[in-house]
């Protein structure tokens, strides 16, 4: 029997209202419709519980009925660990340590060993790590049902893409500077179903034949995601220089467009209609809009518009109806018509941006680095409704768990209610 797409696809808010199962939530587009988070908080004001989590790590908590999952790791890379704690308690349930790493990769400062987001369902918890492992638990008594640890790809800066699940497929980026590819393994055996390497001419060999920068601008960070496009599933991956369209069950390359302004991207997609949004990466990284064609396919001349101002490298732009709601790393925020590109407001908020912001009902969620959250209206007017304040900063992204915010810091784990 064919299953309809809609239960097909793993992240549909009507089959999982009640949980926050990957990055950026049901629909991996950072959107809580129906949920009214508290406006004010601080460390003595609407905090149900407060957890501390050990570790340096930048991953986001995913929910699943009474159960949170996090993964850390110790500062040098050489203990990878996942937690699971109580929903309504906070209490650490579990704290299992899954790889030991003898010799880990280099990480940037501004990145951390854990920062790959897990992926949850019914019974199982999906985490990775990037190369150095990546592992399938059971999530009634911390089983592990199969690991990975021979993926082979030098991150340069560490691992920052997320997994996602699509049908019976646990699918992620590779994007280092050694190797590039999109792996599709079977969720339920680890074992590999697909593996599509980036098809892109990246034009950056030296005279010697060595990539320039030892290949440093042939990473990436983003997340995939899986949109339906014209009635059909399209995988949306962006990689270093290009954003790539596949056929998620089989790796099939539907098109590539090209843009070769910025690098290492490290936002994930968003879908409207047949319209997809996505940023290019840091230096000179741009917003670009571009249509798909119905039998799928793309190219540079369906591209709608660009924008270059206010551009975020790692917050993730929020779409809703026609606007488009962002914050960049140095804390300006926008709201754009996603019709045309054309800015509505163009606002500082201040800070540094790391997290990516959340829309929630009629409100506009932004958590700096500084562990400073400012509220503002989902609206094309500009407006600060709330600024709250913790004792720490924020890498991580935010849960939602009904009314409630589940907030990673850099030292902990919150859940904000009233």
């Amino acid at each position: 029997m064919k299953l309809p797409l809609t239960l097909l696809l793993f992240g549909i808010a009507c089959t999982v209202s009640a949980n926050w199962p990957q990055f950026l939530g049901p629909d991996g587009n950072s959107i809580a419709r129906e949920a009214r988070p508290p406006l004010n908080w601080s460390e003595t004001q609407n905090v149900a519980w407060k957890t501390a989590i050990h570790g340096k790590a930048w991953s986001s908590p995913v929910i699943w009925g009474d159960q949170i999952w996090v993964t850390t790791a110790t500062e040098d890379g050489r203990e990878l660990s996942v937690l699971q704690l109580d929903r309504l308690s906070g209490r650490v349930v579990r704290d299992q340590k899954l790889f030991d790493i003898a010799d880990p990769q280099f990480c940037h400062k501004f990145n951390s060993y854990a920062s790959p987001t897990p992926v949850i369902e019914e019974g199982r918890v999906y985490v990775t790590f990037g190369s150095p492992g990546t592992a399938c638990l059971d999530t009634k008594t911390g089983e592990v049902l199969w690991q990975r640890t021979d993926i082979e790809c030098n991150h340069y800066r560490a691992a920052g893409s997320s997994p996602i699940l699509y049908g019976d497929l646990l699918i992620m980026n590779f994007d280092g500077s050694d190797r590039q590819f999109v792996l599709a393994l079977d969720k339920h055996t680890g074992k590999t179903v697909w593996r599509a390497e980036r098809s892109i001419d990246f034009q950056d060999l030296e005279p010697d034949g060595k990539p320039h920068a030892e290949g440093d601008l042939r990473k990436a960070f983003a997340t995939p995601h899986v949109a339906t496009v014209h009635g059909q599933p399209l995988l949306l991956s962006v990689g270093a220089k290009a954003i790539y369209g596949y056929e998620p069950a089989t790796g099939k390359e539907h098109f590539r467009v090209e843009s070769r302004v910025g690098h290492s991207s490290s936002v994930r997609p968003a879908v409207a209609g047949d319209m997809v949004y996505y940023t290019t990466g840091w230096s000179k990284g741009q917003l670009w809009a571009f249509r798909v064609k119905p039998d799928l396919s793309a190219g540079e001349e369906m591209i709608a518009w660009q924008l270059k101002r206010s551009v975020p490298n790692k917050p993730v732009p929020v779409v809703r109806g026609n606007w488009i709601f962002m914050v960049d790393d140095g804390g300006i925020a926008s709201c754009v018509d996603r019709r045309n590109g054309e800015l509505v407001w163009n606002e500082r908020i201040g800070g540094n941006h790391s997290s990516s912001p959340l829309l929630a009902g009629d409100r506009f969620y932004c958590f700096n680095e500084e562990g400073r959250t400012v509220v503002l209206a989902a609206g094309t007017e500009f407006g600060v409704l709330a600024e709250n304040q913790l004792e720490s900063g924020f890498m991580a992204s935010p849960a939602v768990d009904g009314d409630a915010l589940i907030l990673r810091t850099k030292t902990h784990l919150y859940r904000i209610a009233e």
